[in-house]
């Protein structure tokens, strides 16, 4: 029998560890063994599904229990709080793997260039998201000092953003919150706060799914304008959606429903483009938005101005990817370039370096999209058996060596079982699933049982 096919996946969240499932499985077709190492920057693995999903979507993060599975399962082994390109680097992938797969996704805010953008009290979503769950490598802090806040985007992260600012931090106590998130959440004086986005009710983009728990919340008024209804000529055809017939319902019954005594507001502005973060003394005091309407090319300005005074700006316009050390990127579209999961370096493929999941086609597509990109990366690297590199002789001790000689503390999957229990260990006094460690020093020493 031929030696084990060797391969590194640098990233552990979904895109990383379907990966790593799917070439196991795909391999085993084969007839051949493989050996996956999974390295990640963080301390503990499942990326944006530990990082990237508000912590009241319980049903979203059910994924994990899939994920968890493939981990404890003996297909791969994981090496965490390793960065790549400084702790390990491609050099030493090549001199001891027969391939790598980049998973590494998209954890940045995508740029929304319009003036004022960079006032104090503009943020990106995705630096918010990471405060309010828990990212060891954001401060522990976040300044939510406005009464009025606009919220740019109409994705479901938009959405998650909107409620989580809205929301009473005591309906949010059954979560994984953390501590300090909490504290925050409280001493916010927040009133009202304007969702925009630039196309009509029915050209949303976010999930009836994330619509219907806006209207749950307790003591928040939902706030729409009849001027932003009826405009789209198209809008019988949209309908034959049915995501988009469930969203339109929704709405109009929040039309009919009676602004009451809410101590909180939350206005869902269609049609509006911004146009400029108005600021006053350096800081963040209007939004200020065109109009648009429908063209049969999409969208056109009606010169109308407005200016909703707002004390803080969060863009939700999207993710955009980061680019990895000695490895192709492309800056425009923020991906890894490659054709079907091969990695390309211009009109070639490199050898032995191939995508999956965000990194190789863009901050698009749900879980479900990330299963059959990385099945045709599997299809793409297991037929390249002529291009693989070529390691040194197999040393199941050899990655190990490697970063204690660097001085790395790692952790690993029984680290992670070892955190993820004692996280539902603070949780359990308090009636709560769990209570996510946030510190990475804690998470490490915890993993390590130091």
């Amino acid at each position: 029998m031929s030696a084990p096919l060797r391969i590194a996946v640098v990233g552990a969240g979904p895109a990383g560890i379907y990966a790593a499932d799917i070439l196991k499985k795909s391999a085993a077709e084969h007839g051949r063994e493989v050996l996956i190492d999974l390295f990640e920057r963080l301390p503990a693995p499942y990326g944006l599904v530990r990082y990237g999903v508000a912590p009241d979507h319980p049903r979203i993060k059910g994924i994990i229990a899939a994920l968890r599975e493939v981990l404890e399962s003996g297909v791969v082994r994981l090496f965490g709080n390793v960065d790549f390109g400084t702790d390990i680097t491609l050099q030493d992938l090549e001199r001891l793997y027969h391939g790598v797969i980049f998973a590494t996704g998209a954890t940045k805010d995508a740029p929304l260039d319009i003036p004022g953008i960079e006032l104090e009290g503009s943020y990106g979503a995705a630096d918010f998201v990471s405060w309010y769950d828990g990212h060891p490598d954001v401060p522990r802090e976040w300044p939510l000092e406005a009464r009025e806040i606009a919220v740019i985007g109409n994705g479901n992260v938009a959405l998650d953003v909107a409620r989580m600012l809205v929301k009473h931090p005591a309906d949010l106590m059954p979560t994984e919150v953390p501590a300090n998130v909490v504290a925050g959440l409280e001493a916010s004086p927040v009133t009202d706060v304007h969702v925009f986005g630039r196309r009509g009710p029915l050209g949303v983009k976010f999930t009836p799914l994330e619509l219907r728990e806006l209207g749950e919340l307790r003591d928040v008024d939902m706030i729409l304008h009849d001027e932003d209804f009826g405009i789209d000529p198209d809008e019988e055809t949209l309908k034959q959606n049915k995501q988009i017939l469930v969203i339109s319902r929704v709405l109009d019954q929040w039309r009919q429903r009676p602004v009451g005594e809410a101590s909180r507001r939350l206005h869902l502005h269609f049609w509006s483009r911004p146009d400029a973060v108005v600021g006053e003394g350096g800081k963040v005091a209007a939004l200020r938005i065109e109009r648009t309407r429908p063209t049969d090319a999409g969208l056109e300005g009606t010169g109308e101005y407005r200016e909703i005074p707002v004390q803080a700006v969060y863009r939700a316009v999207g993710y955009f990817s980061s680019p990895l050390p000695d490895v192709p990127f492309d800056e425009r579209r923020g991906v890894i370039p490659n054709e079907a999961g091969r990695v390309m370096d211009g009109m070639r493929p490199l050898p032995g370096v191939y995508a999956t999941g965000w990194i190789k086609r863009g901050p698009v597509g749900l879980i479900g999209h990330t299963k059959s990109d990385a099945k045709e990366t599997i299809e793409q690297l297991l037929g390249d058996e002529h291009s693989w590199w070529e390691p040194e002789d197999y040393d199941q001790a050899a990655v190990p060596a490697l970063l204690a000689e660097r001085g790395v503390a790692w952790t690993d999957i029984a680290g992670w079982i070892r955190l993820d229990d004692h996280e539902k260990a603070l949780g359990l006094p308090h009636g709560r699933e769990r209570i996510k460690v946030v510190p990475r020093d804690e998470m490490i020493a915890i993993s390590r049982a130091e």
